[in-house]
């Protein structure tokens, strides 16, 4: 796979270039990320800070998570696609919520760590061959 590779947010008001691989891809199981995919669990490519870059406006909404640091979220004030979640006490990464467009490859995006699976829907069966932590890793 060759990079940059591009995506968007489902307007196309706002666009990003990625320059390399993620650092890590996970789908996290616990009930906020349920609630944010509306779906079973929530992927995440977690990506250097230097790696990324953005064009068009955002908006931001921040909470408290359980463990007590602060979960900041960026996302398209236009769509309302969720683009990106970070911690403000780790500014060299970003956790990327949207999927590039149109790649030749699938599975960049694929996850190798399943995190929270103690609140995982009881339907959903894991994959083998991943990474698997009750909470948080």
């Amino acid at each position: 796979m060759s990079f940059p590779i591009q995506g968007s947010c489902q307007c196309g008001q706002l666009t990003y270039k990625l320059f390399e691989k993620p650092k890590l891809v996970l789908a996290c199981h616990c009930t906020e990320c349920q609630k944010l995919s509306t779906g079973p669990f929530s992927v995440t490519a977690v990506v250097a800070t230097s790696a990324i870059e953005f064009t068009g406006e955002l908006k931001e909404w921040s909470r408290k998570a359980t463990s007590g640091n602060i979960n900041s979220a960026k996302f398209c004030p236009e769509c309302g696609n969720r683009v990106y979640q970070y911690n403000p006490e780790q500014p060299e990464t970003v956790k990327l919520k949207l999927k590039p467009i149109n790649l030749p490859e699938d599975n960049l995006f694929e996850p190798s760590v399943h995190t929270w699976v103690s609140e995982k829907v009881s339907w959903y069966q894991l994959p083998d061959g991943v990474k698997v932590f009750d909470k948080q890793r």
